[in-house]
């Protein structure tokens, strides 16, 4: 594919704050974006050209984004692989493609991937019933963590076993539905990377982040954080050897435990731009939303450079409300949503702290 110039069209499936600034960022650089989402009021339409309401597996609807897109990209992995072999189909190019999507939304899948091309991960065990459970313990220890096959994210789906006994109980709390077991990892703190990979192969990692979970939900990023130049080179690898294996075009973000010895296994990677990269819009010359357009357009990569350290904050619910006094503070930047209802645990923006890069 030819770079898009200027004045071309980027379609985006999926309607939320990702897709909000993804067409932000298509906007300054001249492009046009066109999203796809089942809900009429999502934030993303109110930045973007076009808005097409359907769901993701409306034929016609396709039809239409396959029409009007050069390229079509999507901000979160629970649009359905099929749809984006679908719009390849109509001969529209797809960036990530659905590989990418596939793997993710799997875990399964996922983790058996990872291992295969040397990106290591805790132990785990598929689960089809209660009954795969017990001697899953047996072999990976307990406290252990069940998660439901496929969809679940912010830690929904998903719940510890304590021990033998709580096994079928636990099987119900998912839902009874296909799952994965997962052994606990001794880490020391958990990092993340965001990674792009252009057209022509090239792959540019921003710094490592340090993120801090509460009830399975992200509360604070923190960039560039402190490491070492072997765990920096680890995690530059891992992020390589995922994005080269998958063909993959785009931004990713591979979260990652850090161990006592240093070494870092893989929880997940997401194929799209990434709660745990917001920092670089306020904290590198050319943020993940930027770079992931230039990516699917065919441009040239941005330097990831970090201009400041940052700390993300994000907003939950009526955290948001705070936007007076967030805005008065000197030292941060504020995104928010656009978001109407703000729902205990709705993530209606973030807050971008800096200070100086320490030399």
């Amino acid at each position: 594919m030819k770079p898009l110039s200027p004045g071309s069209t980027i379609g985006v499936l999926g309607g939320g704050q990702l897709g909000r600034m993804l067409a932000l960022a298509a906007a300054r650089l001249g492009f046009d974006v066109v999203v796809m989402t089942p809900r009429a009021d999502d934030s993303a339409g109110r930045v973007a050209a076009r808005t097409i309401v359907a769901p993701y597996d409306d034929d016609a609807a396709l039809a239409a984004l396959a029409e009007v897109a050069d390229v079509v990209t999507f901000e979160f992995e629970n649009v359905p692989a099929e749809v984006v072999g679908k719009l390849q189909a109509l001969g529209v190019e797809t960036a990530p493609g659905p590989r990418a999507l596939a793997v993710a939304q799997d875990r399964v899948e996922e983790k058996t991937f990872l291992n295969a091309v040397g990106a290591p991960t805790v132990g785990f065990a598929v689960i089809d019933g209660p009954a795969d459970i017990l001697p899953a313990l047996d072999k990976l220890g307990a406290p252990a963590l069940l998660k439901t096959r496929r969809e679940g994210y912010d830690g929904k789906g998903q719940t510890w076993i304590e021990s033998h006994a709580d096994a079928h109980a636990a099987f119900d709390r998912i839902g009874r539905r296909p799952a994965i077991l997962e052994a606990r990892a001794d880490f020391v703190r958990e990092v993340s990377v965001i990674a792009a990979r252009g057209r022509d192969g090239e792959v540019a990692c921003y710094p490592l982040a340090e993120n801090h979970h509460e009830g399975g939900v992200l509360r604070r990023s923190s960039a560039p954080t402190k490491a070492s130049a072997a765990t920096v080179e680890q995690a530059e690898t891992i992020a390589a050897r995922i994005l080269t294996r998958l063909d993959y075009v785009g931004v990713m973000g591979v979260e990652m435990f850090e161990l006592k010895s240093g070494r870092l296994l893989v929880n997940e990677f997401a194929p799209r731009v990434h709660n745990t990269g917001h920092w670089t819009l306020d904290g590198c010359e050319v943020d993940q939303f930027e770079q992931h357009v230039r990516a699917v357009a065919g441009w040239p990569l941005g330097p990831t450079t970090p201009l400041a350290h940052v700390e993300m904050e994000n907003l939950l619910g009526e955290e948001a409300d705070a936007w007076a006094r967030l805005a008065a503070e000197p030292e941060a930047r504020l995104w928010l949503y656009g978001k109407g209802e703000a729902r205990a645990g709705r993530k209606m923006g973030h807050v971008n702290r800096l200070r100086p890069l320490k030399g």
